[in-house]
């Protein structure tokens, strides 16, 4: 090799870390995606949380539950579902809270066709 001879200048073959630039990048991009999502449904505009229910009778259902806004002005939609022993829907309720505060614990009678075995929160929006 004193005579500048190399194999690798013949044949062309290319240094292999041309990839690592683009690695470096990939894995920066990643790493601040990831501490994004991390941090941003760490946190999410709206919870709920079932805390009760009974069943009064074979016509109602009584639910209580729980949820928290980040913005106190938005009104809130949730939607409270009692289902029976087989899990038919027996009663369904979209219960409208008015803008106002952060944290709300409600009762709320969902009426049913029949007797409902479990109650709970479908969703709030």
């Amino acid at each position: 090799m004193a005579n500048g001879f190399d194999y690798n200048d013949r044949y062309g073959i290319k240094p292999a870390s041309r990839w690592r630039p683009v690695a470096a990048v990939i894995l920066v991009g990643g790493i601040i995606w990831l501490l994004w999502a991390g941090l941003h449904h760490s946190r999410p505009e709206i919870t709920f949380r079932l805390i009760s229910f009974t069943v009064s009778n074979d016509r109602e259902t009584v639910i209580r539950f729980e949820a928290t806004r980040r913005d106190v002005n938005r009104e809130l939609t949730c939607t409270l579902v009692a289902r029976d022993f087989d899990k038919l829907i027996v009663g369904q309720i979209d219960d409208v809270i008015p803008a106002g505060q952060g944290y709300i614990d409600r009762s709320t009678t969902i009426p049913t066709r029949n007797l409902a075995a479990t109650a709970t929160v479908l969703r709030c929006l």
